[in-house]
């Protein structure tokens, strides 16, 4: 593996998922009653309970907020990227692989234990959420990990 800084592809994907994730929840938030500025506030209210009655202040809270979880979701694989080679070779496998673990991960972990969500999810959600998490996350870090971060020796 070369000595490629993982700084740029870790900015790239974080604003690349982050976007398009974001995008998709304020596409569904809206078909579905409750608003972007609403949603956002909810993101925020995960680290911040309170956020849900901050307003516009809570809703900018919750966009950063959704940036920073993608930053982390993304420099998880990034760094994985670095020290297993395979992960560059076949970015649609590990984009699938790693898509269904961060949806495991905040759709069956993080967001019922935050907030209480009910299990299982409902069918509805599970088909969303697997869309952004593969399509939109997983696939496009593991790409933007397979340009930025894959060795020459492949």
């Amino acid at each position: 593996m070369t000595d490629r800084s993982i700084a740029k592809p870790i900015a790239i994907a974080t604003l690349v998922c982050g976007t398009l994730d974001i995008l998709l929840a304020v596409i569904l938030s809206s078909i579905y009653g409750k608003g972007p500025a609403t949603m956002l506030r909810g993101v925020a209210s995960g680290p911040f309970p309170d956020a849900s009655e901050w307003g516009a202040a809570g809703s900018l809270l919750g966009l950063l907020t959704h940036f920073v979880l993608m930053g982390v979701m993304v420099t998880v694989f990034m760094l994985a990227s670095r020290r297993v080679r395979a992960l560059t070779a076949n970015p649609w496998l590990w984009g699938l692989a790693y898509g269904l673990i961060t949806y495991v991960a905040m759709n069956l972990i993080v967001v019922p234990v935050r907030f209480g969500a009910p299990l299982p999810p409902s069918t509805r959600a599970i088909v969303t959420q697997l869309f952004a998490h593969v399509v939109l996350v997983g696939w496009p870090t593991a790409f933007i990990a397979r340009r930025y971060l894959r060795s020459r020796n492949f």
